[in-house]
């Protein structure tokens, strides 16, 4: 456990150290948080304060980010430049690997997460979620699903250039898609019935259900579940020092 804790703090300082992971992680919502509310705290249809809408979606996109985008791209160039290869001269399994860079990325993300909140509520009257305790689970849950599927890109992409690509390229079709930029009371029929079959789509409409207090849907959560049942099976199977 000491070696683990170990590990997750080296890993959470060189993606601090990295300006690009940090501004992606950190600034990079802030910047779309004032884009979208930059013209006022609007209505959206249904009468939900667009803060009260975008805040929950924005969490998802730094998830996204941190997961999607800057995990695989690392778990990539380790092997590429071969520290997973030294590494496996170590006590350290494929699972370890895994949860380190999992738990150090979802920190970025968890920072991320707070700035988001806390300009939410200082600058724009952010409300408080009707339920902690289900934004948290599903935050938490959406968060060890697209990071499955990030372990599972920096397991496949046979260079760290290549995981960037890729992850961008699965990234931002599904933050417009799934409702974590665009609010889903905005979209029309067609474009969110496509976004719902994204593995983002549940964690928006998870965490968005959980700030409005409208109760947690099994089935979304268990799709979450499953997700990262699958990918993080699939990303230990496929896993190569």
């Amino acid at each position: 456990m000491r070696a683990l804790k170990n590990v997750i703090a080296v890993e959470l300082m060189l993606g601090l150290r990295d300006p690009m992971s940090a501004f992606f992680a950190l600034g990079f919502p802030l910047i779309m948080l004032w884009v979208k509310l930059r013209e006022g705290n609007k209505r959206l249809p249904g009468g939900a304060p667009l803060v009260d809408a975008t805040v929950p979606m924005l969490t998802v996109f730094v998830i996204g980010l941190a997961g999607l985008v800057v995990l695989p791209a690392t778990l990539a160039q380790y092997r590429e430049r071969r520290v997973l290869k030294r590494l496996r001269a170590t006590p350290a399994s494929p699972v370890m690997i895994f949860g380190a860079q999992w738990a150090a990325h979802m920190v970025l993300a968890v920072l991320g997460t707070v700035l988001i909140v806390g300009a939410g509520v200082l600058a724009y009257g952010l409300t408080a979620p009707a339920s902690l305790p289900l934004v948290i689970l599903a935050w938490l849950l959406g968060a060890l699903s697209l990071g499955a599927i990030g372990l599972l890109l920096g397991v496949l992409a046979p260079s760290g250039r290549a995981a960037t690509v890729i992850g961008l390229g699965l990234f931002f079709p599904m933050v417009f898609m799934s409702g974590a930029v665009i609010p889903r009371e905005s979209m029309s029929g067609s474009m969110r019935a496509i976004g719902d079959l994204t593995p983002m789509a549940p964690a928006v409409q998870a965490i968005r259900d959980g700030w409005a207090g409208n109760g947690a849907s099994a089935v979304t959560l268990g799709i979450m579940v499953a997700v990262f049942v699958v990918a993080g099976v699939a990303a230990v199977r496929a896993f190569r020092w």
